[in-house]
């Protein structure tokens, strides 16, 4: 059905007449006419009943209104999905934990900009299994996240490994500390974590998201997981404090694109985020 059928339905429905409508649409109002006739005809039935106090809708057109809106809706949404900006050539969707989103990608933002400066930029914040279902319906081109699931006709690649340290608030807290802060980095951690501390009871505090968990240890003291790459700047500057004789865990950061693409955009933004994440890994604390 061509949608500018539904979007003149609509604005006649909105208006109450074919004369406000044409002057919002810019058009004439044998046009508005000649389209609401087109679509009754498609459709086989009256929408509306035209009388002197304007056009009111009939059983059959109240029907038709909620699916004229979700017809122009859908349209709209895929012209955002898939439409260009002018002067640009291609888009690359990228999804994220939000923790990569903390100095390692806005990198890769940058580094497309300077080698790729036509290329339109998508960036989005998820958690593995949204990201995932977004890639196998391939409304994400890339994915970077913590714990990808095995699944058909998708490349997972390790980017680097996340340096994960317990930091405190303040060393007098001692460990284990009452006040920690549980971040969940994903089964593999909960499995370290819970094999090198085993006497440690069930945290109270619990958190999903890495920069939460930092700003509660920042306000309000306590201690908690981190990778090294989110807290060095805090432990620099004295506000936070690695805690004496604990292990640091290894947290692998994998991108999750389409095995079979034949997008050089895409080629390039994947080899974009290998060498930020060979710099990141050379970098680790």
């Amino acid at each position: 059905m061509d949608t500018e059928l539904a979007r003149t339905f609509l604005m006649v429905a909105a208006t109450g007449n074919f004369v406000a409508a044409a002057n919002r649409l810019h058009v004439t109002q044998s046009t508005v006419s000649a389209r609401i006739q087109a679509l009754e005809t498609t459709l086989g039935t009256r929408l509306f009943v035209r009388g002197r106090n304007g056009a009111t809708l009939t059983v059959a057109g109240k029907r038709f209104l909620r699916h004229a809106k979700h017809l122009v809706r859908t349209v709209e949404q895929a012209r955002h999905d898939i439409g260009l900006p002018e002067g640009y050539r291609d888009v690359v969707v990228l999804s994220a934990r939000i923790a990569l989103w903390e100095e390692f990608l806005p990198r890769w933002v940058a580094w497309m900009r300077d080698h790729s400066p036509d290329v339109s930029l998508r960036l989005e914040v998820g958690f593995e299994e949204d990201i995932m279902e977004s890639l196998i319906e391939g409304r994400v081109d890339i994915g970077v996240m913590y714990t990808p699931a095995a699944r058909p006709g998708l490349v997972a690649e390790i980017l680097f490994e996340e340096d994960l340290l317990l930091v405190t608030s303040d060393l007098a807290r001692g460990w284990p500390d009452p006040g920690y802060i549980h971040i969940d980095w994903e089964p593999e951690f909960h499995a370290l974590f819970s094999a090198h501390f085993p006497d440690v009871s069930t945290p109270t505090l619990v958190a999903n998201i890495g920069w939460l968990g930092v700003q509660q240890l920042l306000t309000f003291g306590g201690s908690g997981y981190f990778p090294y790459r989110l807290v060095h700047q805090h432990i620099e500057s004295g506000h936070l404090w690695q805690v004496p004789q604990t292990p640091r865990f290894r947290l692998p950061v994998w991108m999750v694109y389409p095995r079979e693409h034949d997008s050089a955009t895409l080629t390039q933004a994947l080899e974009g985020l290998r060498r930020l994440g060979q710099a990141e890994q050379a970098n680790a604390g």
